[in-house]
């Protein structure tokens, strides 16, 4: 799905529409672990909405990060 909307074949709005660049590079950061495209916009969202917090169910969080190596806050069971 990343290489259609990098090459434009489909559309996006929301976070892939104001930096999609930034959801991908997290995308190439994180694909040994793998991260899923939702989950890049997750982090994506953390680091420009202040005070956020992800509710998840996905043990990832754990390993990914913010910009500047910040821990992303979440709420899991």
């Amino acid at each position: 799905m990343g290489a259609y909307l990098s090459r434009g074949v489909i559309e996006c709005r929301g976070a892939l529409s104001d930096d999609g660049g930034r959801v991908f590079d997290l995308m190439r950061k994180y694909r040994d672990v793998p991260m899923s495209l939702a989950d890049a916009c997750l982090v994506y969202l953390v680091e420009i909405v202040e005070d956020s917090i992800v509710f998840t169910l996905d043990a990832h969080f754990n390993i990914y990060r913010q910009l500047n190596r910040r821990v992303i806050p979440t709420i899991a069971p």
